[in-house]
């Protein structure tokens, strides 16, 4: 028989699963991360844009009401936003999925015929545009048959922001669509990666955790935003309750000029900025504690975290795709490898690390899906799993199964995996070059070139060859005012690597980039293969 005490306990859990039945669980938005730092720091500077300062109260207004100026224009269809690091972009961050639209920050790099594609293929019922790309956005909307509503940032932009009522769309589905980021199209059409509100406000803890993001932090906007929404930094910074610093070109002088009179103490670029800042004529080593800098992109070499830690920063090795938010995986520093010396402590920050906190934990799968080994030599595709992975390409269901066939997303990359279960990249999978049967891996040879003192940056891609069917070629940017030959370069490799892994060639000058800083190797390819029909031996 129960006691009437039992009785009453009973009784308690019940009325208490009750009122929990009874409470209504807010989605998980980033949006969210805009109110939480007006409420609780409204009157401190969210937002410095040249002359501009709002404090996160006007930000959240300037937000809402730009909200309520697009929501009877999109009529809930996405918002495309064509515009550099401005608050204009960090706005449309917030202001868009509060209107109900999903957002397509656009790469401002990209021609017109690749705009027109991105409005149409997605759909865009408005396009918000910077001024400066005036003559491109007229090309673009005459090549449409039905063009979205222009507005213009600048006076009209302020203008219907100042006349909107403010509104505030919160949605109903954590996994519904935030934002529609296109791929760069190195092959074929841009495939649109969609983005839901759960993996942003997810994404963004994540960030804020990783790069320890305070209140007292200011962050320097050198990574593009429209770059997978910049990594998901616009909410994460957010979150913080942080200083956005917008920087529409990242122009190394001003970096710097920005970094000691703002106070920096945070930002973000691919291994090609990072070379720029520390290379830059004004660059000498800082005072204070350590700017801290998140890269990804590419794997940055061991030449160029030994010279940004020698001026005062401290840089994390982030690794990601658009498909999964930006930053899936990082090189998590162990405080063992303090006392390891300055080479050994660079090889380490160079290897991509393993998943970030809200991520599974990475893998390194052979052909047939298995695991290999975690012996630092067996390669495999890097697969990856989590709350940042995209909810697939828009209106391309067959390249989502492909993507991820088995659940996970297949990166199309090639790594192995340490014994301390970190996974450093070998290779794009396409990037291997085979010679005469021996794998090569680009990157290894990239970064023996890079440890050359006279050079500044270096691809490396397979070349048509008569009797090995390919070999490496390299090309390379050297530093300002500094000189070297070719033989001294294939030498130099000579004296790291194995010598069949020393480019044949070597080509002296600019290498083509994307607007994030990413080396565009595909385009030093196409022209070393044009007449050629690739074949391995």
């Amino acid at each position: 028989m129960r006691s009437t005490g039992a009785v009453a306990q009973a009784s308690g859990v019940s009325d208490a699963a009750s009122l929990l039945d009874s409470l209504s669980f807010e989605p998980m938005t980033p949006t969210a991360y805009l109110d939480r730092a007006a409420a609780a720091h409204g009157e401190r500077v969210g937002v410095v844009d040249g002359e501009l300062r709002f404090t996160y109260t006007e930000l959240r207004d300037r937000c809402m009401r730009l909200a309520g100026a697009l929501a009877p224009l999109a009529s809930e269809r996405p918002v495309a936003v064509l515009a550099p690091n401005t608050h204009v972009l960090l706005e449309a961050n917030f202001g868009v999925p509060w209107a109900g639209s999903a957002l397509v920050a656009i790469n401002t790099r990209l021609s017109a015929g690749e705009v027109a594609y991105i409005l149409e293929h997605s759909k865009a019922a408005v396009l918000v545009h910077d001024p400066v790309f005036d003559e491109l956005v007229d090309t673009v909307l005459a090549r449409l048959p039905s063009p979205p509503v222009r507005i213009r940032s600048g006076a009209e932009y302020e203008d219907l922001l100042a006349a909107a009522e403010p509104l505030h769309r919160t949605p109903s589905d954590e996994r519904s669509l935030l934002s529609i980021n296109y791929t760069s199209g190195t092959t074929g059409r841009p495939k649109g990666v969609m983005y839901h509100h759960r993996g942003a406000f997810l994404q963004a803890v994540a960030m804020t955790a990783h790069t320890g993001l305070t209140p007292s932090s200011v962050h320097l906007w050198t990574l593009p935003m429209f770059h997978c929404n910049g990594w998901c930094f616009p909410w994460a910074v957010t979150a913080a309750a942080a200083t956005h610093v917008c920087l529409p070109k990242v122009d190394p002088a001003e970096v710097w000029r920005l970094i000691r009179e703002e106070g920096v103490t945070h930002l973000n670029g691919a291994p090609t900025v990072l070379s720029m800042i520390a290379y830059a004529a004004g660059a000498s080593p800082l005072s204070g504690p350590p700017v801290r800098v998140a890269t990804g992109g590419a794997p940055p070499s061991p030449a160029i975290l030994r010279r940004m830690a020698e001026l005062g920063f401290e840089v994390t090795h982030l690794y990601g795709l658009t498909e999964t938010y930006g930053p899936a995986m990082l090189c998590d520093w162990r405080p063992e490898w303090d006392s390891a010396d300055a080479e050994a402590q660079a090889r380490l920050k160079a290897r991509q690390g393993v998943g970030n906190i809200i991520s599974c934990v990475p893998r390194v799968i052979a052909d047939d899906g298995t695991d290999v080994p975690a012996d630092g030599v067996t390669t495999g595709q890097i697969a990856l799993r989590g709350n940042n992975i995209m909810l697939g390409y828009l209106d391309d269901p067959e390249a989502t199964l492909a993507a991820a066939p088995d659940g996970w997303f297949r990166t199309g990359d090639i790594g192995v995996i340490h014994p301390d279960g970190y996974v450093e990249l070998r290779d794009r999978s396409k990037d291997v070059i085979i010679s005469g049967g021996e794998n090569i891996a680009s990157v290894e040879v990239e970064q023996a070139i890079m440890d050359h003192p006279a050079v500044l940056e270096a691809a490396v891609i397979a070349v048509p060859d008569e009797r090995w069917g390919e070999v490496p070629a390299a090309f390379v940017t050297l530093q300002e005012g500094a000189s070297a030959t070719e033989e001294e370069i294939r030498e130099h490799v000579r004296g790291r690597l194995a010598r069949f892994k020393a480019p044949k060639t070597v080509t002296f000058g600019d290498l083509p980039k994307t607007s994030t800083g990413k080396i565009q190797k595909f385009v030093l390819r196409d022209k070393a293969w044009a007449g050629h029909e690739r074949r391995i031996q």
